[in-house]
């Protein structure tokens, strides 16, 4: 008797295959129009905490500001500046939950560190700032910003410790606010994006990030706290064609926040008011100024790079 032999169909594939896009190719459906790679391309958008509940009655000196405020004085010079924003086509955000206890949290460039991929959340080093992030991402998350990273473990790492100066190139910096952990995790992330130009700068003890010693006016001029910068850090800079201006007052640098200016546009700055020299110095160099008065915020020893966290930048896509 001859044996039926029964075929066995193959189990099918799976008839379908990855979409081999990366986010930033997926950005504009799926997220929407976010990403930065520059300190000086048009600004978009940003993200900032308009200052609530957390800067009434606090403890000014545990939370390290110069002295007291006044918070309707405080909130009137932040409404101003997120005014000068709007009044140049920039979309202005807010983080708008926040603990009551956070004073710090308007300093929104300490909680994020975009790149064109989407954002890195940040961890504070400062025990008065810890939990503050939590806050941040809600808010990013709520807006449909990308999360690409979030600061763990026993990582520090603050969004001014990086400063971009192209697509493959930024300055990442180590010191009171940034841990070697909180360095490589970052950097790891920029590594991975194509960022080849990784210039590390420490920061010396006595100050707290980047922006207070080194910002970028335009695409090729640069405003730097001379003594406070590194050769090879300048070294590099002045290699890929940027013009080093060094602020020329010590108080201007230090006390009054001249370099913590915003750039809208190359060749377009917001800076702090009460910064003569700094101010001239940067227009005797093709940079146009606009300086409102920030001085109840300065008291928190930050301007306005520190109360603003870049979200978009660049021609709208």
């Amino acid at each position: 008797m001859t044996e039926i032999k029964r075929d066995i169909d193959a189990l099918p594939g799976e008839r379908w295959f990855a979409k081999e896009t990366t986010i930033v190719e997926d950005m504009q459906e799926y997220w929407g129009d976010w990403g930065v790679c520059s300190e000086v391309d048009t600004l978009r958008s940003v993200i900032m905490r308009r200052p609530g509940k957390e800067i009434e009655n606090f403890d000014w000196e545990a939370a390290r500001f110069k002295a007291p405020i006044d918070p309707e004085a405080f909130r009137a010079q932040h409404d101003n500046l997120a005014q000068i924003y709007r009044d140049h086509g920039v979309k202005v955000n807010y983080v708008e939950e926040q603990r009551d206890d956070k004073p710090n949290a308007i300093f929104c460039r300490d909680l994020i560190l975009m790149t064109p991929e989407g954002a890195i959340v940040t961890r504070p080093a400062m025990a008065s700032r810890r939990g503050e992030e939590r806050y941040m991402a809600k808010a990013l998350a709520d807006l449909g910003v990308p999360i690409i990273r979030t600061i763990c473990g026993g990582a520090t790492f603050e969004g001014a410790m990086g400063l971009w100066i192209d697509r493959h190139t930024i300055v990442l910096a180590t010191g009171v606010r940034t841990n070697r952990e909180g360095y490589e995790m970052v950097e790891s992330e920029l590594k991975r994006m194509g960022v080849t130009d990784i210039l590390h700068m420490q920061i010396p003890y006595g100050h707290a990030h980047i922006d207070g010693l080194l910002n970028m006016a335009s695409n090729d001029v640069a405003m730097i706290h001379a003594s406070q910068v590194p050769y090879d850090v300048c070294d590099a800079l002045k290699k890929k064609g940027i013009k080093l201006l060094e602020c020329p007052s010590r108080i201007e640098a230090k006390e009054t926040f001249a370099i913590n200016f915003v750039a809208l546009e190359p060749g377009l700055v917001v800076m702090p008011g009460g910064n003569p020299r700094s101010q001239e110095l940067l227009e005797k160099n093709g940079i146009k100024v606009i300086a409102p008065d920030i001085s109840e915020i300065m008291k928190g020893y930050g301007a306005m790079h520190c109360c603003t966290g870049f979200l978009k930048r660049g021609d709208k896509s």
